[in-house]
């Protein structure tokens, strides 16, 4: 896949090109990390929040990088040196550029929101399958699906960056895919790892409180969400897409609308529907919206509901995977498919990894995991827990909250398990370099001012193993313990060092009576 800068350059618009000296052939992907950095590619010099990408070039030039692009004005390097306007906005462009603009050649969905983004995707991706005969791909926080190829996106990661974005799409594109679900973070939208995507359809869950830390404040944060809605409005029309029978309105001589889901339930999702796009499709519950649950059963095994006159069964519990269902059937009936296969799509998700996934070693509770980490998450996983269990059985949680990160969610969340679980179990969750004792004292003090006491209707447990394995012994025949806050996630930070673990591994060994003692905070037990 040989270029040379100038045909990589020509992705760029001309006003961000500041100064280039020299050209060259170079036959290895666009990176910003020395360490993916291959004999003849190109290294862009990003600078980010902790370091500045510019003080790895001499290394880079070291290990063969053909060209180096960067902001700063240097001059007697060994080899092309290209100074633009902004590295963050050029590296995806560049990416795409080395890959051929693969999202060109693909349908591709973008979904974000604070909550139910993976799940939303899963969905989509379940009855896209199902619509393309097998040709729909998918990205996400957890994995990719490239055609034929289950990838593994990181331990401990959200959206993946720019030139391993563009790699997968180009992957799927090769690979005969004509479709592809892209799960957007906030993170991912705000540092441009996105930038040379070329989006179809944008579905947004919710936006409620999360990652403030990073964003500033909640404006912050809306604004990183509302990004992908204004690269729909940007994105280049894609024609001749023509898939069997639920794609015929794509003739070749025809372009994919560009599509926009929005939850206008959600208050936080409701100030994106005023921003331009070809077609506009709104779900809810409660309100009126174009795509409305009605006639809602919530099971202890999942849910179904009506939308106009198509019923739909789930195999997924509570009310929030009724939201996620809406948005998957929304941009699915916009973009042409069929009401049998959003049916069957939707049926044929049995599981989400880390999301409401039942443990059963055999005991005569519920115990399950999910990811939920922020307030709104966790209020709704502990509604759904609640509808799993007999009136007067109890739910137990246990969860903490993330050193380094938006300390106001400590309160709210804490102060969500008090109304909601009958015992909360506070412990660790990726303190990093923050005082965990520090944190937890935020968390029961939040637990207090909502009539909790401790020693009776919360604890608090440092180390994860051993609050998994108290809730476990605490719970009574028929109560529900749930794990909240990891997931899916491998790996728990403590300082700077990221240490194996997985809620779901400690929760089956604590079923077992044994403890899992792995972390640092297990030391002093």
């Amino acid at each position: 896949m040989a270029k040379t800068l100038f045909e990589l350059l020509e992705a760029l618009p001309d006003e961000d090109v500041l100064a280039a000296s020299g050209d060259a052939m170079l036959n290895a992907p666009v990176v910003e990390s020395t360490d993916d950095l291959q004999p003849g590619g190109v290294f862009v010099a990003r600078r980010g929040r902790t370091t500045d990408g510019h003080r790895y070039i001499s290394k880079a030039i070291e290990l063969g990088a053909g060209a180096v692009i960067g902001e700063d004005d240097l001059t007697d390097l060994p080899v092309p040196y290209v100074r633009v306007r902004d590295t963050q906005a050029a590296l995806g462009l560049l990416a795409a550029a080395y890959n051929d603009s693969p999202s060109q050649a693909l349908v591709v969905i973008g979904v974000t929101g604070t909550d139910g983004k993976t799940t939303t995707s899963t969905m989509i991706h379940s009855i896209l399958k199902l619509a393309t005969g097998g040709t729909a791909g998918y990205i996400s926080t957890i994995a990719a699906d490239i055609g034929g190829q289950q990838l593994d996106t990181g331990l401990h990661v959200t959206t993946p960056g720019a030139p391993q974005v563009q790699a997968l799409l180009a992957q799927m594109a090769d690979n005969g895919l004509t479709h592809c679900v892209l799960e957007m973070t906030s993170h991912g939208l705000a540092q441009g790892r996105l930038i040379g995507v070329d989006i179809d359809a944008a579905v947004v869950t919710n936006i409620t409180h999360e990652h403030l830390d990073y964003h500033g404040d909640w404006q912050g944060y809306r604004d990183a969400k509302a990004t992908m809605f204004h690269m729909l409005k940007r994105s280049s029309y894609k024609s001749g897409v023509r898939v069997e029978t639920d794609f015929e309105a794509y003739a070749p001589e025809s372009h994919i609308p560009k599509v926009a889901v929005i939850n206008t339930d959600d208050a936080g999702a409701r100030t994106l529907l005023d921003i331009p796009t070809d077609v506009r499709v709104t779900y809810g519950i409660d309100g009126e919206s174009d795509c409305k649950a009605e006639e809602i059963e919530l099971r202890p095994d999942g849910a179904s509901f009506r939308v106009g006159s198509a019923k739909f069964d789930l195999n997924l519990v509570g009310a929030f995977n009724v939201y996620n269902a809406l948005a998957a059937i929304a941009v699915t009936r916009a973009l042409g498919v069929n009401y049998k296969n959003i049916y069957n799509g939707l049926a044929a998700v049995k599981a989400v990894s880390g999301r409401m996934q039942a443990i059963d070693e055999g005991q005569n509770f519920i115990a399950m995991v999910d990811f939920a980490h922020t307030p709104n998450a966790l209020k709704s996983a502990l509604d759904a827990a609640r509808t799993l269990i007999q009136p007067g059985k109890r739910v137990i949680s246990v969860f903490g909250c993330a050193g380094l990160r938006d300390v106001e969610k400590r309160r709210m969340m804490a102060e969500t398990s008090a109304r909601s679980a009958d015992i909360t179990v506070m412990t660790a969750e990726d303190p990093r370099t923050e005082s965990l004792d520090a944190i937890l004292q935020i968390m029961a003090d939040a637990a207090v001012s909502q009539g909790g006491v401790e020693g009776e209707t919360f604890f608090r447990v440092p180390d994860r193993g051993e609050a998994l394995y108290r809730a476990c012994q605490m719970a009574q025949p028929g109560d529900i313990v749930i794990a909240c806050g990891k997931g899916h996630e491998q790996s728990m930070c403590f300082g700077t060092i990221e240490y194996p673990w997985d809620d779901r591994d400690a929760l089956r060994a604590a079923l077992k009576g044994q403890p899992l003692r792995t972390l640092p905070t297990a030391e002093g037990l």
